[in-house]
């Protein structure tokens, strides 16, 4: 937009240009943020979210068997006579 002073034509491209230069400033600022915060999460041996999911999964499993497997141990233990073990 022009205006008819060269001045305030002058200082809106100034502004412009150092509004542009903040911008990339702080784009530049957020990359490396983001690529410090990434280092220093790798460094941490976090599992990722399905491996996570995985190894839930696998426990769910594990504790529904045991469960099955205490119930038939119960049951031989009646059939033979034994005293069923305490919990």
């Amino acid at each position: 937009m022009q205006t008819r002073n060269p001045f305030i034509d002058d200082l809106t491209k100034v502004a412009n240009g150092a509004m542009g230069a903040l911008t990339g400033m702080k784009d530049e600022m957020e990359a490396r943020v983001r690529d410090q915060i990434a280092k220093i999460l790798d460094g941490m041996d976090i599992p990722r979210r399905d491996e996570f999911d995985a190894v839930k999964a696998m426990a769910a499993k594990a504790r529904e068997e045991n469960e099955e497997l205490k119930k038939q141990i119960a049951e031989l233990q009646a059939k033979l006579g034994s005293p069923t073990p305490e919990a």
